[in-house]
């Protein structure tokens, strides 16, 4: 395998720590090599160990690309098993990306295309700059989009999914915005100040709140609405179990006679 090339950086807010991770092959549109790929995993299921993160911003270094894609120098020298050991790791990327047990914001900057749109996906929220471009060519390649393409029904619905597999065609961050891939679309020049906002309302939940939010967001992927209903009951049973609930409750009641007061 070639050298990894996945950046990981953390740093100090008002509101506790977050990390940015940035996959960086500029030279190739920061496409996935399987070095990459495992070094991509390896870095969240390290970050999903650290009791004290409250989010994770991923991204592509530079301007040209969030990720142009899997390495299709690799991908062309593969054999049946050996495509199939490439796949199963770029799932085991984006599972750990699912799995991480803070939000993961996408910070789409540039081309998004077949493995980058798949990791895309696999955040919690997106948010992309106006001139990004977005696609699952795969089928001009002779292959089906897989793994992680399989969330994209739930996403964008079924008709969106089956028109950008089935045509491969490749479509811009309005688009991406109108069937609800991305949740905001901005220039390029304010994707940080983006991210930021939404960094900031998170930091103004408590943090034990955030975490079983998506613990159960989830497990409603994976059971009936029901099942999904009682599992909602169970997940705030256990949050009064941390004391957040009470606390967050009796602060907000004293900020109110504060404010009266004065």
């Amino acid at each position: 395998m070639t050298e990894a090339a996945v950046h990981v950086k953390s740093e100090e807010r008002p509101f506790g720590r977050i990390a940015t991770v940035t996959v960086d092959n500029q030279r190739r549109l920061n496409c996935l090599s399987s070095a990459t790929i495992v070094s991509l995993g390896q870095a969240f299921t390290k970050l999903s160990a650290d009791d004290g993160l409250r989010a994770i911003i991923l991204t592509g270094a530079g301007d040209k690309a969030f990720i142009g894609g899997a390495d299709l120098n690799e991908l062309g020298a593969c054999c049946a098993d050996s495509v199939r050991l490439f796949i199963t790791r770029l799932h085991m990327a984006c599972l750990a990306i699912r799995t991480c047990p803070v939000p993961v914001i996408g910070r789409v900057n540039g081309f998004c295309l077949g493995a980058g749109l798949e990791v895309a996906a696999s955040c919690d929220m997106r948010v992309s700059s106006d001139n990004a471009i977005y696609g699952m060519p795969e089928v001009h390649m002779g292959l089906p989009s897989v793994i992680e393409a399989a969330l994209l029904p739930g996403l964008i619905g079924w008709g969106k999914t089956r028109e950008i597999l089935i045509t491969g065609e490749t479509f811009g961050a309005e688009p991406a915005f109108t069937m609800g891939f991305v949740q905001k679309v901005v220039p390029a020049a304010g994707l940080d100040a983006a991210v930021d906002h939404w960094l900031d309302l998170i930091g103004r939940a408590t943090p034990k709140a955030v975490r079983n939010q998506k613990a159960l967001m989830n497990r409603w992927e994976r059971v009936s609405v029901e099942e999904g209903v009682y599992a909602g009951i169970d997940a705030i049973s256990e949050a009064y179990t941390t004391g957040e609930p009470q606390a967050a409750i009796k602060a907000f009641f004293d900020a109110k006679k504060h404010k009266a007061k004065h």
